[in-house]
């Protein structure tokens, strides 16, 4: 099969990024999105309609994705290091690697049976909210999802809603490479969201590094299908010796740390990025 001449543009634009240390930029078109008001979005489903709604997300998003599974489409291989997860009791917050629009409910395949009938909350960027692309409308908006947002009063919202889902024991998935690189095989460095929000809350990250290989099932876009496996490493967690800034830091380096080590033991390669 021919490849995909979408699929080789964004290969080449992650050569691009990666020259150019764009860490945390997309290689897709991001759709046009507007200014997310504090009105339009339920963080913690309170409505009446907003709870039938994400039960019905949940229903047809499991159904979309168990599909991709049983055409393999999505393949998961294998699943180390669950302990890891179980050992931490409460609300934590849980970061991944981010190279699929699949990525998520591997996670979430791995982790479900771990987390006492809890669903697994997402935090997204905001235009995948106002203006999420075809045909994910549903799940973006009611499949668990945490919008960010430009806006200051939706900010204040969101952090109140993420601090009461930790003490309410729900986990909460963050990307903190930010954007989604397709199919990327390293670990990038990482933005401070999600280690700002584990200090604020006194919460644990539990990091999530998932490596890839070639399937023999092909993806439809000339590309092989990857058959992920899910490393789940050991929690970290803030040290209160340190000020916010520090441990946000300290929080940020060791999770890199992991995923790096992971990557070259698992890839028995180095880590090295293309330079400029």
């Amino acid at each position: 099969m021919e490849k995909s001449a979408h699929k080789l543009a964004l290969l080449k634009k992650i050569d691009e990024l990666e020259n150019q240390k764009l860490w945390h930029l997309d290689v897709e078109d991001d759709p046009e999105t507007y200014p997310l008001m504090p009105n339009k979005v339920d963080y913690l489903n309170e409505k009446f309609l907003n709870k039938i709604k994400n039960k019905l997300a949940n229903i047809f998003g499991a159904r979309f994705f168990d599909k991709m599974i049983a055409d393999k489409q999505l393949i998961i291989k294998e699943v180390r290091g669950i302990e890891n997860f179980t050992a931490v009791p409460g609300g934590k917050i849980v970061t991944c690697n981010h190279f699929s629009i699949c990525d998520h409910y591997a996670v979430w395949v791995a982790l479900r049976d771990y987390m006492g009938g809890k669903m697994l909350y997402k935090v997204i960027r905001e235009g995948n909210y106002t203006n999420p692309p075809k045909p994910f409308g549903l799940f973006m908006r009611h499949c668990n999802t945490l919008p960010l947002s430009g806006q200051k009063a939706t900010m204040v919202k969101f952090m109140n809603a993420f601090a009461a889902l930790l003490q309410r024991g729900e986990t909460i998935l963050i990307y903190p490479e930010q954007g989604m690189w397709w199919n990327y095989k390293k670990p990038r460095p990482m933005q401070d969201g999600a280690f700002s929000l584990a200090v604020r809350n006194r919460a644990p990250v539990v990091p999530v590094f998932i490596t890839m290989e070639d399937s023999d099932h092909p993806d439809g876009d000339g590309f092989p299908v990857q058959e992920y496996t899910l490393h789940i490493l050991p929690a970290i967690y803030p040290d209160e010796a340190l000020s916010r800034s520090e441990a946000k830091k300290d929080m940020k380096q060791k999770n890199y740390e992991a995923w790096v080590k992971v990557y070259e033991d698992v890839y028995q390669t180095p880590l090295e990025y293309g330079e400029i």
